[in-house]
């Protein structure tokens, strides 16, 4: 079975359970401050799981494109990705455990056909906080699982959540199949027996954790589940490398025909080649420029950590040709190849060019002197981009001492400052809907409109948006800096309709519906056929609403509510796309 064919066969399958199909979103979380990157398929449907009405109901499933780079390090396994796709259902307070697991079971077992005999699950332990999960237990024994295959494991192993300090949470309950064709599956399961590879994840989102640390019954019981498709097509294919699967396998020949190596004996370079790349292209797709902040670092960092690796191959200006077959395997997504391309390119010349400008540091370094210093490498590894390995290399060919103990005592300072700026992106939660985040939200709105009415131009759209409690940023389409006297009419625009104590609503409507109303949208972001839409009405011309925008929420109740309005800044994001931040006061 092929990627395409587990998609295709995953969402018939809940669609026949009633579940509706909702579009994938993109890889940057939507007025999302607390996460870089989308990492799960949960990530869109926040507002939903906490309570918050979905248009399309209850019932949901989606494939869902993730990026996760906490294991950036860890990629050139057999089984690490930093891109990848999840499969997931949702039920959002309508069926819980029993049906989840009952739809798990019956999916795997009767669509895919894996033998129950090759079949083992997790379960939650229990502890101070929660009891031990005898429900999801007693269903798997009924579907019949032996006692012997299901594991009771603690938290750490078998709950998910809160995503930040507080919020929805819950056990979960995972399934592993044996991998080994060869051998018979053991009678008993052992979690830690690396040959029972986990290939779906049932959240049962049934307690919610308040700022006390206390974890209580939620009003609203979801279930959010997890596939992935890379993991899950090299299983079924009897395949221990997911390398070999079809989404990789064209991009590791590509690989070996570009550096006339093989694949065996080049495993690891070829996979973090193959894997940077591919990530790379999606990000690049959804709008991330190679920076040194933020989500530009991590593409910049993927993208150069690849060609460090494809040196090692004797690769140079390989990185466009080599991610060609992409854009085949991934045909039912609209990537824009020469665009993608052209960025890979550019970025591998500016680091090509950079580790030559690094050449003359090490040899200024070096000048006289019989040791390089740890830090001293280090700073050669971080700021110039060498490899360790080149270091070594460098210094043995002169024959100076290096210290790699001290090498990597800098490298681990700095990945513990790596993590604490990443946890710091997750302390508020996967959302903030504080009265101030929500205040900004409609401010945005109200910006929107105003940048199409000031600058007198019905083509500017949004082309991101990104919102804290401290501060909104809204990108969109213009083609040069904003005068100083545009800047305050915008303002005043938009501080008129807030004086007006404006009334603003929610309506549920199909997307088609909602278009041909005159709802904003976001240029090129998937929406579901039907949504959510925020109006800002006129009370003394109804018929044509100052504001109306396709949007998950949250916003005020009326316009007063928002505050002064304010623009902090106005300058360039990229080419054709202009910057604005304001705070509301």
């Amino acid at each position: 079975m092929n990627r395409k064919e587990l998609i295709q066969k995953y969402i018939e399958f809940f669609k026949e359970k009633g579940h509706l199909e909702i579009p994938g979103a993109s890889l940057i979380p939507e007025n999302d401050p607390t996460v870089l990157f989308t990492t799960a398929g949960m990530h869109p449907l926040i507002p939903f799981l906490t309570g918050q009405k979905h248009p399309l109901g209850r019932r949901l499933v989606d494939v869902q494109r993730c990026i996760r780079t906490g294991d950036i390090e860890d990629v050139g396994d057999t089984t690490h990705h930093t891109f990848f796709e999840m499969l997931g259902n949702w039920s959002l307070g309508d069926y819980f455990k029993n049906e989840a697991i009952g739809y798990s079971y019956e999916f795997l077992t009767k669509v895919l056909n894996i033998p129950k005999e090759r079949l083992a699950v997790s379960v939650f332990a229990g502890d101070k906080d929660a009891p031990k999960d005898e429900e999801s237990a007693k269903k798997w024994k009924s579907l019949g699982i032996p006692e012997k295959r299901i594991a009771f494991l603690p938290k750490k192993n078998n709950w998910w959540g809160p995503a930040g300090e507080t919020g929805p949470c819950g056990p979960d309950t995972e399934m592993f199949y044996w991998k080994l064709n060869s051998e018979k599956a053991p009678q008993s399961f052992d979690p830690e027996n690396e040959n029972w590879v986990e290939i779906w994840n049932d959240v049962l989102m049934q307690y919610n954790k308040d700022k006390g640390g206390k974890y209580e019954e939620a009003k609203q019981k979801n279930i959010d589940t997890g596939m992935g498709v890379e993991r899950t097509t090299a299983v079924l294919n009897g395949l221990e490398d997911n390398y070999l699967a079809d989404m990789w396998k064209p991009i590791i020949g590509e690989i070996e025909k570009i550096s006339g190596e093989k694949y065996k004996g080049n495993e690891k370079t070829m996979r973090i080649i193959a894997d940077h790349l591919k990530a790379a292209v999606f990000m690049i797709s959804d709008g991330v420029e190679p920076s040194n902040t933020e989500r530009g670092y991590v593409l910049r960092r993927l993208i150069r950590r690849a060609v460090k690796y494809g040196r090692k191959l004797n690769l140079k200006d390989f990185t466009s040709e080599i991610t060609k077959p992409v854009f085949e395997i991934y045909s039912d997504y609209k990537l824009d190849k020469e665009k993608i391309s052209d960025k890979l390119l550019e970025e591998e010349k500016r680091f090509n060019e950079t580790i030559e400008k690094g050449m003359g540091i090490f040899s200024r370094l070096t000048k006289d002197k019989e040791e390089l210093s740890g830090k001293e490498g280090f700073l050669l590894y971080q700021s110039y981009g060498f490899p360790l390995e080149m270091i070594i290399e460098e210094t043995k060919d002169r024959k100076i001492k290096f210290d790699p103990k001290g090498f990597k005592a800098e490298y681990e300072k700095h990945q513990e400052l790596s993590r604490s700026l990443s946890a710091g992106k997750f302390k508020s939660g996967l959302i903030d809907n504080s009265n101030k985040t929500t205040r900004l939200h409609t401010a945005t709105h109200l910006l929107n409109e105003a940048l199409r009415h000031v600058l007198k131009d019905k083509g500017i759209t949004q082309r991101g948006s990104n919102i804290t409690s401290e501060r909104l940023r809204f990108d969109f389409n213009f083609p040069r800096k904003l005068t100083k006297e545009e800047i305050k009419k915008v303002e005043k625009w938009v501080n008129d309709k807030v004086e007006r104590d404006l009334p603003v609503k929610r309506e549920e409507m199909n997307l088609e519906e909602a278009i041909n109303s005159g709802a904003q949208h976001e240029f090129g972001a998937k929406y579901p056929i039907r949504i959510s839409v925020y109006t800002v009405y006129d009370e003394k011309n109804p018929e044509k609403p100052v504001s109306r925008e396709i949007c998950t929420g949250p916003h005020v109740g009326r316009t007063s509510e928002v505050g002064k309005f304010r623009i902090v800044k106005e300058e360039s994001s990229s080419a054709g796309i202009r910057r604005i931040k304001a705070v509301v006061d």
